[in-house]
């Protein structure tokens, strides 16, 4: 597999003879006002341009995965530029109806047990934030992608880390998990997704396998840094287990 973080949460996997998209956020820097409630309110969304370009990024794409409909994983560059008739993979019957009104045709809602061109998708679930700012942050999910040809991959998505996490690492046995680490949190409720001590969490619970850090310095309210996330790696000796990417960098395992 070939995995690389273009910015925020959106990567191009390539995994098992197929390139798929995941979580397209495509808007140039500023586009968008900050979020509010949160740090850098003087900054706009996103704060970083795309590392390539978006033809470039959309050449050879076979399907579209949106583990969620926040702005910052699907945006209102995806909804143009997105080819109409390209599948598109979401989490439940809602985010169906949602993408079909934007105009696209093939939307399949994931299910555990998921077939896209010999490649096994399960949905996986998390949790965005704890305690009551669930209310606010609404459903989300992650994803399992397995294949005889491949490691078995876990992207999960914008959750914090709890026992689904750990149910499914369990369940599944991921040799490679990309998460969602840049503690982005608004002024009061804590987490939105993983913060350092998560992104331990999941090292422990699946010691052999290699850990992505994404969804890091893109938007007005992170929190942790990769410097940081680098840092407390090393202090809790699971360094060796992790890979902090920056935008544009890919990453074969």
């Amino acid at each position: 597999m070939n995995i690389q973080l273009i910015r925020n949460a959106t990567l191009r996997l390539e995994y098992a003879g197929k390139t798929f998209l995941i979580d397209p956020f495509l808007a140039k820097k500023g586009t968008y006002p900050p979020f509010p409630n949160s740090a850098r309110q003087d900054e706009q969304n996103p704060l970083v341009e795309l590392p390539i370009s978006i033809e470039n990024l959309l050449h050879g794409i076979d399907a579209v995965i949106l583990t969620h409909l926040h702005l910052d994983h699907y945006d209102e560059v995806a909804k143009e530029v997105l080819a109409k008739e390209i599948p598109i993979f979401v989490q439940n019957e809602a985010d169906q109806t949602t993408i079909q009104q934007d105009g696209f045709t093939d939307v399949r809602v994931l299910t555990e047990s998921t077939e896209f061109e010999g490649i096994h998708l399960v949905k996986t679930v998390g949790e965005h934030g704890r305690g009551d700012i669930l209310a606010l942050t609404g459903q989300v999910c992650g994803v399992v992608f397995t294949h005889e040809a491949e490691k078995t991959l876990y992207v999960a998505g914008d959750t914090v880390w709890y026992e689904g996490v750990a149910d499914t690492i369990q369940s599944h046995r991921p040799e490679v998990i990309v998460v969602n680490a840049g503690d982005n949190q608004f002024l009061e409720g804590g987490s939105l997704v993983m913060n350092e001590v998560d992104v331990r969490h999941v090292a422990e619970a699946a010691p052999e396998a290699s850990i992505i850090a994404v969804h890091m310095e893109a938007v007005n309210h992170w929190n942790l840094s990769r410097t940081d996330l680098r840092a407390y790696a090393d202090e809790h000796e699971f360094a060796n287990q992790l890979i902090v990417p920056e935008d544009g960098e890919s990453i074969s395992l």
